[in-house]
């Protein structure tokens, strides 16, 4: 549950006597939070973290927590080369395909994209295996899972650099609450002190431009002061539910998302307010979700990974396939946020999931954010129709619900005609196992991505042919996301950048909170925490190693 303490002006405080005194603080006790905290208590730090929740996790509580770990241990174990050169000109080729070029010193990145990518491949394993060791996050290999563009002749290393909790089941979709389970255990057990309620207003500056604390309000609203004897840490996660942010920063109308209530952009206010530069601001990691509990904001919702169903298609108002319906989700969400010029519209805005009564026995599963769901669970946003007309006509009236939330979008009057059309055709492709209008099925992770089907597949496993005859289903669906991405600029050791690229001194930031040098790309499951999780490790030693103040030190322990 969200702190319901407001935001209040995130202008820097100056002097005044600290209730107590730490010598690294860490606003955000989600999974980025907690790793920074267990790094920087095993280097002998006195740790307080500040977790605006009333409990930690964050959004790491709803994710299956793959972690991207190039070049692991398990992966050389078993011979797999996953050189330096290899790994950036892949990420390159990815985050920023408008400049890569293989010839370029940094394949087309900017110094500051190169840099942070680079950290990831210096530090995720090292990171990884220390969490490991110490108990804090064990895992298992995944030594199969593909990247996302396992195909692309720039990924030498096209599977093996996702990790998950160990404690996760087989589908792995639940290792988040253990790993937050067994960070915050490992964190408290090296000396972190974890606060929840407690919601980080500024930052405190001293005499010499320094961030020397924090401002906070604590559960019952009262104003606390802590002072950090050598920085503070921000891992408050992006601004995915702050809807004035949402619209003036991304570039497509995101309804919102998946991450935790709590997520609206503190650093952002916070850290601009001290100086710090903003960058990415326009792009999130992005996923399909169901409209109806974006919209109505569910706390639980979980961004559609996987979209179950191979007797399954999506549609538009019109009645008409638009899309692969199996591309991996940050790319799968572009198709809602296709702009139409000639009309001044987002056609796509809502989608409509259409499946058979086939897929509804056999691809229903309460995981990944999935649509179609298994008996006993949340069904409120499925639509039923015994024909493809009752169907349209429970569509309609469902859309009318929701009229002020899309733009009054409405089914065209020849939807049921032209769906009569559409299912026969994408029918001939799942007979044929070739699906010529959007090659549904013929990438690894469209696979990977399939989800629960019947034991009988056809030629191609992610298509199967619609039934003839009801009942139908359908779910509005539309884009958006897991977190954003942008926020102040840092350098790989997290230290956040003001507006002409130098350090602000003391004050750091990780994770979703910060600028993502991935610019609109999603690299491979796990692409997000993997690089947190090196990104938290660099930032606690860079913090440990900040020259104490003595003063603090005295007074405290007067």
């Amino acid at each position: 549950m969200a702190n319901t303490i407001a935001r209040k002006s995130p202008r820097p405080a100056r002097g005044g006597k600290p209730d107590e005194s730490f010598d690294i603080i860490i606003a955000g006790g989600g999974a980025t939070g907690l790793a920074a905290a267990c790094f920087a208590g095993w280097l002998g730090n006195k740790v307080l973290v500040l977790e605006k929740a009333a409990e930690v996790g964050g959004t790491a509580l709803k994710a299956a927590f793959w972690y991207w770990v190039p070049n692991n241990e398990p992966m050389k174990a078993l011979g797999i080369v996953d050189t330096r050169e290899d790994f950036l000109r892949y990420v390159a080729r990815i985050s920023r395909p408008e400049a890569y070029d293989p010839n370029h010193p940094r394949s087309g990145m900017s110094e500051w994209e190169y840099e942070a990518c680079a950290a990831v491949y210096d530090n995720a394993s090292k990171a990884t295996e220390l969490l490991h060791a110490k108990g804090a996050l064990e895992y298992r290999h995944c030594a199969g899972v593909p990247d996302y563009w396992a195909e692309l002749p720039e990924n030498k290393a096209p599977t093996g650099r996702v990790l998950v909790t160990r404690q996760a089941r087989d589908s792995m979709s639940d290792g988040g609450v253990h790993a937050v389970r067994t960070m915050a255990e490992a964190a408290r057990k090296a000396g972190a002190d974890i606060r929840t309620s407690h919601r980080v207003q500024r930052v405190i500056m001293d005499d010499n431009g320094r961030v020397a604390g924090v401002e906070v309000d604590d559960a019952e609203g009262r104003m606390r002061r802590f002072a950090a004897r050598k920085a503070v840490i921000f891992a408050t996660g992006g601004f995915t539910h702050d809807a004035d942010l949402r619209r003036n920063f991304l570039g497509a109308p995101v309804k919102g998302g998946c991450a935790a209530i709590t997520n609206e952009g503190d650093f952002v206010h916070i850290g601009t307010a001290a100086g710090a530069q903003l960058r990415n601001m326009n792009h999130a990691w992005m996923c399909p979700v169901v409209f109806e509990k974006v919209v109505n904001k569910d706390p639980d919702l979980i961004g559609t990974f996987s979209p179950s169903g191979d007797s399954m298609i999506y549609v538009d108002r019109h009645g008409n396939r638009v899309t692969n319906e199996k591309l991996a989700y940050n790319e799968a969400a572009q198709a809602f946020f296709k702009w139409d010029a000639a009309k001044s519209e987002y056609p796509n805005l809502v989608l409509f999931a259409i499946w058979d009564q086939r897929s509804q026995e056999n691809s229903a599963s309460d995981e990944y954010g999935r649509f179609i769901v298994p008996k006993g669970a949340d069904k409120r946003h499925v639509i039923k129709g015994n024909t493809w007309q009752e169907l349209a006509d429970n569509i309609g009236k469902r859309l009318k619900r929701y009229a002020s939330e899309t733009g009054g979008i409405e089914l065209a009057p020849a939807f049921v005609k032209n769906l009569k059309k559409t299912v026969p055709r994408f029918n001939g492709f799942a007979r044929a196992g070739r699906d010529a209008d959007f090659h549904r099925g013929e990438r690894p992770v469209e696979l990977l991505f399939n989800g629960p089907t019947a034991a009988k597949a056809g030629k191609n496993p992610t298509m199967f042919p619609i039934g003839g005859k009801g009942p139908y289903y359908a779910a509005l669906m539309t884009g958006g996301n897991l977190d954003t991405k942008g926020g102040p600029a840092t350098n790989p050791n997290g230290q956040v950048l003001d507006a002409l690229g130098e350090v602000i001194p003391g004050l750091y930031g990780v994770g979703n909170c910060v600028a993502s040098a991935s610019g609109r790309a999603y690299w491979a499951g796990g692409g997000t925490l993997g690089p947190f999780i090196a990104f938290a490790y660099l930032a606690a030693n860079a913090a440990s190693a900040e020259p104490g103040r003595e003063t603090s030190r005295k007074r405290d322990a007067a």
